[in-house]
């Protein structure tokens, strides 16, 4: 079987971080394994709180998964300072996987900051280089390059200047503009835009992580690049448009859309 593992922080209320991370590499027939950051206390409303987990522990998670089991591809999510950045990444040089997913998880929907400011440099200059494939959205473009970015025609730019920065390919999410949904894809060469028509619902809480770790499932599957890409966008497009009404605030995606209505199908015969 292939694998992935998710470096993040976990999400209490489930529909984020460490937990979507896990889900949707099931979802995709890739065993999941993960290396927890930070513990987060959240809900559909609201991160209360944050605790970050100590390095050494950090550091262990990492050796623990790399020392014993066959990494086929790495989903990085949430690292909250330069600390944990500069760990991972010694640890990531170390082991040298051949897939590199890195979702540049900066500000939550709420508006709480999971990346301290100050680590902006850090991601930018220890992690970012190392990516086979970086996935801002649009407020996170504009963090990482000091400017705005409000069309569609500014994306192309934008995707020019972070592969400056070193990763491999660029996708940027195009989720916060008005209109359609589409990603821009961009590895260097070629663009190429991933359409999808926007989904009327508010559920959406945890979309940047399912979508990220569905690109490093597929890439653990030996998938191309642009296939991940297309592949996880239809996927993200599915668990979005049957998200699930859970909670009072913003919902999660539905990762397991196609099982649930197998299982539920089967019990009404």
């Amino acid at each position: 079987m292939k694998t992935a593992l998710t470096i993040a922080g976990s999400d209490s209320g489930g529909g984020a971080g460490i937990q979507a991370d896990i889900k949707a590499m099931s979802a995709l027939g890739v065993f999941g394994m993960s290396v927890i950051t930070a513990v987060t206390a959240q809900n559909t409303h609201e991160i209360r709180s944050v605790q970050n987990i100590d390095l050494a522990i950090i550091q262990d998670q990492i050796e623990a998964v790399f020392d014993d089991i066959q990494v086929d591809a790495v989903k990085i999510g949430m690292l909250a300072n330069a600390e944990t950045i500069n760990v991972v990444a010694k640890s990531l040089q170390k082991y040298k996987p051949k897939h590199i997913v890195v979702d540049p998880v900066m500000i939550s929907k709420g508006g709480h900051h999971l990346l301290q400011e100050s680590a902006v440099n850090a991601l930018v200059n220890k992690l970012l280089p190392l990516a086979t494939l970086i996935t801002p959205n649009i407020p996170e473009t504009e963090a990482l390059l000091g400017k705005s970015v409000q069309t569609q025609d500014e994306m192309y730019n934008a995707c020019i200047q972070l592969k400056e920065m070193g990763p491999g390919a660029v996708l940027i999410k195009g989720g916060h503009l008005t209109g359609d949904s589409d990603d821009l894809y961009y590895d260097g060469e070629d663009f190429h835009w991933l359409k999808a028509k926007r989904i009327k619902t508010k559920n959406t809480h945890g979309t940047g992580c399912t979508l990220s770790s569905a690109i490093a499932a597929n890439l653990a599957k030996s998938t191309t690049m642009l296939e991940a890409v297309t592949l996880a966008k239809k996927y993200i497009t599915t668990a979005i448009t049957h998200s699930l009404k859970l909670g009072s605030g913003h919902g999660p995606t539905n990762h397991f859309y196609d099982l649930y209505e197998k299982a539920n199908g089967e019990r009404t015969r």
